[in-house]
């Protein structure tokens, strides 16, 4: 299995004012952390390697984890430095630690789709990134995909429109080779690759069917915290 990059690097406005003094991963989810109820999701999809990409707070997330007992994962950081990157300039300075290809996991995202089957569907294509994609027709948040015929066909996260009925699922995979002409240390959004690539026909997509749970909001914190408190801990 690749490597997973978590981008955990936001300013988490929305979430204000639980995250005035605490990052968006160490918000507690059903008696923890969410941060570990990721780590321990990769996990069992059977993930070795986590890279956190993290900005805000972030030696807080890093105090945490290492401080817990083992997490059956190995987790390195990559820090954004003085100024926050977003998430494609995150990525981009993370690539030493990620290697040539990489899942990319949202900071606020807990996700039940097989990520084995994600990998295959990647390496099965010749596209050099891929997105997993959910029909959505706008029920948890704007849909932004236009996704036929097992084909994505454009993702606009900025300017959506009618006809998208599908969003982001919150994973994807890259390769290193989309970021070759990104700059380094600079702040963009990885939106804007995955636009680019979509428009360009180069964005397989990976059409999962059940539904993605969040903590990015206040409704999502409700949401995520019932389905996860019958997991325990």
């Amino acid at each position: 299995m690749m490597p997973v990059a978590i981008l955990a690097g936001g300013l988490a406005t929305r979430l204000r004012p639980i995250t005035e003094k605490i990052p968006k991963s160490l918000v507690e989810i059903s008696g923890r952390p969410f941060i570990f109820w990721q780590l321990e999701m990769l996990r069992d999809q059977g993930i070795k390697k986590v890279v956190l990409c993290v900005g805000h707070y972030g030696a807080q997330i890093q105090t945490a984890i290492d401080g817990a007992a083992d997490v059956g994962i190995e987790v390195m950081y990559s820090f954004d430095g003085p100024v926050l990157l977003g998430t494609g300039g995150a990525l981009r300075r993370a690539l030493p630690m990620l290697g040539d290809r990489f899942f990319v996991l949202y900071g606020d995202s807990y996700l039940t789709c097989s990520f084995a089957a994600v990998q295959k569907r990647f390496e099965d294509s010749a596209a050099p990134a891929l997105m997993t994609v959910l029909r959505n027709d706008d029920r948890w948040d704007k849909s932004n995909v236009v996704f036929q015929g097992g084909k994505l066909i454009e993702y606009n996260k900025r300017s959506p429109r009618a006809e998208m009925a599908h969003i982001d699922y919150g994973l994807g995979i890259l390769s290193r080779e989309v970021f070759a002409h990104a700059p380094v240390d600079t702040a963009f959004d990885l939106a804007d690759i995955y636009q680019e690539l979509s428009l360009q026909g180069r964005l397989a997509g990976f059409e999962v069917d059940e539904r993605f749970y969040e903590i990015g909001s206040p409704q999502g914190i409700k949401e995520t915290e019932r389905y996860l408190s019958t997991k325990g801990n």
